[in-house]
């Protein structure tokens, strides 16, 4: 798949996306580009880095909402409500912000980063996107009654237990999957985007997982479905998407123009990489995915046409071009 950056009539600039869209039987549904290439999954582990704590039983003996859940899978906005509900899940564990390793940035959330500049508030871990990570891994090392110091490191329970349920998800040895570290300090996981698909779809129906396990992805896909503005914030596509679907699709962007999506209607996974990682071009990659494999009705697409085809725009709020995606996904059948 090609996004083409337009200014004017002219093509400036292009961007290579890579398309694998698998089933839960692991079969290759459709295809662009490379369905194996091999790229980090970055922050679309997310989802997949929430199941070990809920598969322990970690929502019910802490007493997790569905706020909270979508938040273990966020890169959420920093935003005060995301702010608040992972300071709130913190000291349901004992804990304060001083317990976070992710490190600390101005929020996504433009508004909310200038309030602070504006008020001279500091910025603290709790605004960073991965903080609700970060509170599911703290809350995973109390169910498994291990230390709390650390847990950012491989080596430490959470991180293993972490990397070995998603080598089981995408249905590849730990051995097959290469380790790296992730903007917010904790090891990020690189594999075939068939298997990032893959992982996606039983995600989405975990009809062949353990009754354990089923119910951990059942429990993430709900909340998520019920709490959008939690996995992302305002404004964000993340968000958008699962409003406008109702929850019928779910998708979770990552750093360096990753993307994943579950479709449950469709035991449906969907792994898609801009090969230069350009986020500009991810969206509309996404979207015109989503449009033909027929995934969208005609007034969703409606709604989500800023991120299909964004404008272009000058610094005299002309509009100068557009970002268009071209391209046709090859179908794959027995």
């Amino acid at each position: 798949m090609i996004i083409h950056i337009l200014r004017g009539a002219l093509t400036e600039s292009r961007h290579i996306a890579h398309v694998a869209v698998m089933d839960i039987n692991r079969k290759l549904i459709a295809s662009a580009g490379d369905s194996c290439y091999y790229t980090f999954a970055r922050s679309t582990a997310k989802l997949l880095q929430a199941i070990p704590l809920l598969e322990a039983g970690g929502a019910e003996r802490l007493h997790l909402d569905d706020k909270q859940i979508a938040l273990l899978c966020a890169s959420h906005n920093g935003e005060d409500d995301h702010a608040r509900m992972v300071n709130h899940t913190l000291h349901q564990l004992e804990l304060d912000e001083s317990a976070l390793c992710c490190g600390v940035h101005e929020p996504f959330h433009e508004p909310t980063a200038e309030r602070l500049k504006q008020s001279n508030q500091p910025i603290s871990p709790l605004r960073n996107n991965c903080s609700g990570k970060h509170t599911g891994m703290l809350a995973l090392a109390q169910i498994l009654e291990v230390s709390t110091q650390s847990y950012i490191e491989i080596t430490h329970p959470v991180q293993q237990r972490m990397l070995h349920i998603i080598a089981d998800m995408s249905n590849i040895s730990s051995e097959q999957i290469t380790l790296g570290t992730d903007g917010c300090g904790v090891p990020v996981f690189a594999m075939p985007l068939e298997a990032l698909a893959y992982a996606y779809a039983q995600l989405g129906n975990p009809i062949n997982l353990s009754p354990s396990r089923a119910e951990a992805c059942n429990r993430i896909i709900g909340a998520i479905s019920r709490e959008p503005y939690y996995l992302a914030g305002s404004d964000r596509f993340d968000t958008r998407l699962i409003e406008v679907t109702k929850g019928r699709i779910i998708g979770k962007m990552g750093a360096e123009g990753i993307f994943a999506l579950c479709i449950p209607e469709k035991s449906w996974g969907i792994a898609l990489k801009i090969e230069d990682g350009a986020k500009r071009a991810l969206y509309p990659a996404v979207m015109e995915t989503l449009i033909q494999l027929k995934l969208l009705q005609e007034q969703e697409i409606e709604a989500l046409r800023s991120f299909h085809q964004p404008d272009i725009r000058n610094c005299h709020d002309q509009i100068v071009g557009s970002i268009q995606p071209n391209a046709m996904l090859k179908w794959h059948f027995d």
